[in-house]
């Protein structure tokens, strides 16, 4: 049996505590030992030097160390054997470029991965709060770490609820947990059992960690502590969600592998050619092999590409920062491109989580009120009603029948005090003029009968000119027993058709998810006020009115929903609200389009297993009374059908379901810590459509690594066929460059790869996004960065360009040009055919269909990477390491120029036949 579900008495003798003394000290320790502290789980996390170390695993970072270790055996075989001091210091140059470049890459993990790490420590919060606990039959404030199963604890308003508690004796307790359950209102509480199975939403004799109380007074027994409570339980389910790898993680996973493979293949080819090319196997063409094997083995991987990535990315996070989206892992910012669901939670995530009053029926007429939230800026109107002063009762009593207020903070934001309802109707007062503090100038409350749970309602006895007005506010259903008439036209209406209007009009609230209160009112002589009993006061009513309030959606909303549609991204509410307010507001909000769209509970998710829920999640876009497992459980089946989903929410409730979801979203201005900690996306406006220019920003930075990915191959594959070109067919000498000479030095590719290639990637990644990236399908995650003719584009473009470059190299070699001047013509056509394809591969689309002056990053880029690919092979040192040498101003002219042909021709080509696959 259930805590809740069990009579206090018997509770107390399980747990062998006397709510008079409270425990013993010994029982403390006894107790600390059988149940646990009150301390949340903790999670352990890799040491600083483990998290270095891992970048170190990466298969490019491998290969690349490969590639040092060959340059060190050349080096020392050049120094030692052949005596060639030059030749090795070359070799050792490449090593030190390369060992430069993988801790480049290993510190940008490294400080990204730190960066990016939160822990739970938000959650243990409570370690420096207080709380009171009866022991030894003395009241005491102790430590919320040292509290025990079995404390008997005294919560008061403004109290947080510091473990989960059985009340024992309340005094109109009113609890919020809408971190637990999403929502907003105060739930009343009690200390009856409750006989039946129930949510946690539904246990109203319970306090759970982490609440709030808001109104009265309660006693408990302390039943759960730490991991045991409800708090702790969604801790373990945060800690046991593992992180998953980004879709981009995966598909660039795949291609290094390939291309690995194809790396290894190709140094095989290399010595197997270069041994048939030298006739025999000596050192001397050992040598000459492992040289051209070396430049091989870097030009086949793309050497920059996780640098690249990681800057692409940081660039992208920070442009969502811009937008009021903080990225805290940057993996996210391109899993947010292939988003296919967005699931929601509703309080405080779709709406406001500020009940307003948005119509009353008063006086016999009907009223709309304009302005949603606390900001007491609208306007109250009718259609019937002469003047808004014709519901002036209605709107005197649900005011001054009140203990909320509303003040302006430092910021000039309006903060409430009190409950959500009685702050919705004061600032309905604001809006029509009335203001309780001023009222009161003129009036004294004389008498305040407080709300309780047997009653239903609240009143206050007003003195104004020596008449006595009893004014009441609570449910409708309550209200109209202790009523004798309906105020409509200003008469008192005892007609059963005044009635009926009223309870017709209660009901038409109840269908549109209003909640409702009435206000009533009574005249009463002096003796009846200051001396009348409860039960004698609050008969004979007339009611003047009733309010329909809701927590509104928040204003933007729709238009985010629909464009999300557009996208072809489904949004689905989950909430722990009730059924007919999720139907409502998701009707309102666009999410689904009538009132006969399903809406699953979260008692019936708990009777389905994983394989029933799989069926429904697919045509269900509401989930309501949810917990935080059926959370985790929902989101889980979208991604049994391969969907990216996103989760939003802003209550500790919702952090599990945003660890486990592709991408976590959390309110930065309402969530809590642990919802942020638990998240990938923190909207810093708290602002539903940062979500949707989050999508936008997550599909344009796709697009743009895709075109880097694709630049960067292209050069790759130019490398490589221009040094296989040489290996292959460059036989003999030609001219005064001797046939064993590769087309690159592997120095050559190394600054091809970081500077003329990555430099200009770098700088696609402030591109603007094509004009229809929200109306396509969100891209398949399994589908290689590659594919939709990527590769073949890849293929043709760097073959082109590869061929140009051995041609170059050889025309060069005709001109009777020295060894290094041919090698710099070949390094310089690489280099400036690269820059020209980097403008065509800016989009799917052609070099002339863009801009190439709308991204003024990349022409800097470009300017910045071919100057300085020029000024390498005129200044003397660059000369000396990089092996370039000065080439004649009209050859300089035709390598800036001639590189451009391909690109210009094949682009021409496609925009001419509309041919996909160049």
């Amino acid at each position: 049996m259930e805590v809740y579900q069990q009579e206090k008495t018997a509770l107390l003798k399980q747990l062998h505590v006397n709510p008079k003394k409270g425990l013993s000290a010994t029982q403390v320790t006894d107790h600390r030992e059988k149940w646990g502290e009150n301390k949340l789980p903790e999670k352990k996390e890799a040491p600083y030097w483990k998290v270095f170390l891992k970048n170190f695993k990466e298969p490019i970072v491998i290969v690349l160390m490969g590639a040092i270790v060959l340059s060190l055996l050349s080096a020392f075989y050049d120094i030692q054997v052949q005596g060639h001091v030059k030749s090795g210091r070359e070799s050792l140059y490449e090593a030190a470029a390369i060992f430069i470049l993988i801790v480049i890459n290993a510190f940008l993990g490294f400080w990204q991965e730190i960066s990016a790490r939160k822990s739970l420590n938000a959650l243990q919060e409570m370690n420096d709060r207080h709380t009171t606990v009866l022991r030894d039959s003395k009241w005491q404030s102790i430590p919320t770490t040292e509290m025990v199963v079995g404390d008997i604890v005294n919560n008061q308003v403004g109290d947080f609820v510091e473990a989960d508690i059985r009340w024992l004796d309340v005094n109109e307790l009113q609890v919020i947990e809408a971190h637990l359950t999403g929502e907003a209102d105060a739930i009343e509480k009690n200390t009856a059992p409750i006989p039946t199975e129930v949510e946690v939403g539904d246990q109203t004799n319970m306090g759970f960690s982490g609440s709030t109380v808001s109104n009265g007074q309660g006693l408990g027994v302390v039943v759960a502590v730490g991991s045991q409570t409800q708090l702790g339980d969604i801790a373990q389910m945060i800690q046991a969600v593992e992180t998953k790898p980004s879709p981009l993680q995966n598909t660039v996973k795949s291609l290094t592998k390939t291309l690995m493979l194809v790396s290894a293949a190709l140094v095989i080819f290399t010595f197997v050619a270069g041994i048939i090319k030298a006739g025999e196997f000596t050192f001397a063409s050992f040598a000459a092999i492992l040289s051209t094997s070396i430049a091989l083995a870097v030009a086949s991987i793309p050497d920059a590409l996780p640098a690249v990535l990681s800057i692409v990315l940081t660039i992208g996070a920070r442009k969502m920062a811009q937008n009021q989206g903080l990225i805290k892992s940057l993996n996210s910012v391109e899993t947010l491109g292939a988003t296919s669901y967005i699931c929601s939670d509703k309080t405080g995530t779709l709406t406001k989580n500020e009940m307003t009053v948005v119509k009353y029926y008063a006086n016999g007429f009907a009223y709309a009120v304009s302005g949603l939230g606390y900001n007491p800026s609208g306007q109250i109107s009718s259609e019937d009603a002469p003047s808004i002063s014709n519901s002036q009762d209605f709107l005197t009593g649900a005011v001054l029948c009140n203990e909320s207020s509303l003040q302006k903070n430092d910021h000039g934001d309006y903060e409430p005090l009190g409950t959500p309802t009685e702050v919705a109707l004061t600032v309905l007062g604001r809006k029509a003029g009335l203001v309780r503090e001023k009222l009161l100038q003129e009036s004294k409350i004389v008498r305040t009968l407080p709300f309780s749970s047997s009653r239903k309602m609240m009143s206050v006895i007003v003195k104004h000119n020596d008449k006595y007005t009893l004014f009441t506010k609570g449910a409708p259903d309550v209200l109209i027993k202790h009523s004798t008439g309906i105020l409509v036209a200003d008469q008192v209406e005892q007609s059963e058709q005044a009635r009926t209007t009223f309870l017709t009009t209660v009901d038409h609230y109840a269908d549109d998810a209003l909640r409702t209160l009435a206000v009533g009112q009574r005249t009463l002589s002096k003796e009846e006020a200051l001396h009348g009993t409860t039960e004698s006061l609050e008969q004979s009513l007339v009611l003047t009115g009733v309010a329909g309030i809701i927590d509104p959606p928040r204003e933007e909303v729709k238009t985010s929903v629909k464009t999300l549609h557009n996208a072809n991204i489904e949004v689905v509410m989950i909430t722990g609200d009730h059924e007919k307010t999720a139907r409502a507001i998701a009707l309102d909000l666009g999410i689904i389009a009538d009132k006969t769209a399903p809406v699953l509970k979260g008692i019936d998710i708990e009777k389905m297993n994983d394989d029933e829920l799989f069926d429904k999640v697919k045509v269900t876009d509401v989930y309501a009374r949810v917990s935080p497992e059926h959370k985790q459980r929902i989101i889980k089946q979208l991604q049994r059908y391969q969907q990216i989903t996103a989760m939003t929410g802003d209550g500790i409730n919702d952090a599990p379901a945003l660890r486990v979801a592709d991408i976590g979203v959390a309110m930065g201005i309402t969530g809590t810590e642990v919802t942020k900690d638990s998240a990938d996306l923190i909207l810093l406006d708290d602002k539903f459509t940062t979500i949707e220019r989050a999508v936008k920003g997550g599909r344009t930075i796709y697009g743009n690594i895709k075109n880097f990915m694709r630049h960067e191959l292209t050069t790759n594959v130019a490398e490589v066929l221009a040094i296989l070109l040489g290996l292959l067919f460059f036989n003999q000498t030609v001219g005064h460059v001797p046939g064993t000479t590769p087309t690159l030095t592997a120095l050559m590719v190394l600054w091809v790869n970081m500077v003329s290639d990555a430099i200009p990637s770098f700088s696609l990644a402030y591109d603007v996004p094509e004009d229809n990236i929200m109306t396509q399908k969100p891209r398949d995650p399994a589908e290689s960065v590659l594919a939709n003719h990527v590769w073949s584009r890849v293929l043709i473009r760097g073959f082109f360009m590869g061929l140009l470059v051995f041609l170059a190299f050889l025309w060069a070699a005709h001109q009777e040009m020295t060894s290094q001047q041919a090698q710099t013509v070949a390094f310089l056509a690489l280099v400036y055919g690269q820059l020209w394809h980097v403008f065509d591969a800016r989009s799917s689309r052609t070099l002339f269909e863009r801009n190439p002056f709308e991204n003024k990053y990349l022409v800097v880029a470009v300017l910045f990477a071919g100057i300085s690919s020029f000024l390498i092979t005129i200044i003397p040192f660059f000369q000396l390491v990089m092996g370039t040498a000065s080439l004649s101003w009209p050859v300089y002219l035709l390598v800036l120029l001639v590189p451009a042909v391909p690109t210009l021709i094949l682009s021409g080509l496609k925009e001419l036949f509309k041919i996909k696959i160049w």
